[in-house]
């Protein structure tokens, strides 16, 4: 079996796609799918799918397709879903009570912890039955529980300090909802979701190629029509 430290990237972030499919595939009590019907679910080629989970071993039959609940525990245990994850928040503003609640409801495999704030008008409040606690407990709270996984939902100005603190306190992961780019140590893994970017990015989609020169000609037209 491969050595899983050379598993890429991007490998590693399809496989909770698998996942939430599978999950689906379950409700549904679809028992066994092949790697063309996980395409059709999925959006990723059948090829591609196999050489993704070739990097873990061989979890199909040939002219039969995957167990369904069979590969869901296995990729539950390649990501270390099979048991609940602590985490962390970090940031109670508008959008840290949003992910807060949603990981407590939603999110089956992880366990929040508690939230952090420096606000002394959120600290004491309650997020479902999550309290809002200082920042000044975090370091002890992410010893006692061994926490290794934090969310930091705070100001683009503060991030890299709160990102510092959480490095020397041992997070090891970190999913930064702050727009700005962090520096970490070898060792410690960032992945960036930058809701501004995602809507900004999906708005290209909303008009025709067409309608997208008509805009870009019109304004060529008008630089060449505009006095010096």
């Amino acid at each position: 079996m491969p050595d899983h430290s050379y598993t890429p990237q991007t490998v590693v972030k399809r496989l909770p796609v698998y996942l939430r499919v599978l999950d689906n595939l379950l409700r549904r009590e679809i028992e066994i799918i092949s790697s063309k019907e996980l395409s059709g679910e999925t959006g990723f080629t059948p090829e591609q799918i196999r050489k993704d989970l070739a990097y873990f071993g061989a979890f199909g039959t040939r002219g039969t397709g995957y167990q369904t609940s069979y590969l869901r525990e296995k990729i539950l245990k390649i990501i270390g879903l099979d048991q609940e994850t602590p985490i962390i928040i970090v940031g109670a503003g508008h959008l840290g009570i949003a992910l807060t609640r949603y990981n407590i409801t939603n999110n089956p495999y992880v366990e929040v912890v508690a939230a952090f704030d420096n606000d002394p008008d959120v600290i004491g409040e309650k997020i479902l039955n999550i309290e809002v606690l200082p920042a000044s407990r975090m370091e002890s709270l992410i010893q006692e529980y061994g926490i290794k996984v934090a969310v930091i939902a705070v100001p683009s100005q503060k991030a890299q300090q709160v990102v510092d603190d959480l490095v020397s306190y041992g997070i090891k992961a970190v999913l930064n909802f702050a727009p700005v780019k962090l520096e970490v140590p070898q060792g410690v893994q960032v992945h960036n979701a930058d809701l501004t970017i995602e809507l900004q990015s999906l708005i290209y989609y909303s008009s025709s190629e067409k309608e997208r020169m008509t805009r870009l000609q019109k304004e060529k037209e008008g630089e060449i029509e505009s006095p010096q």
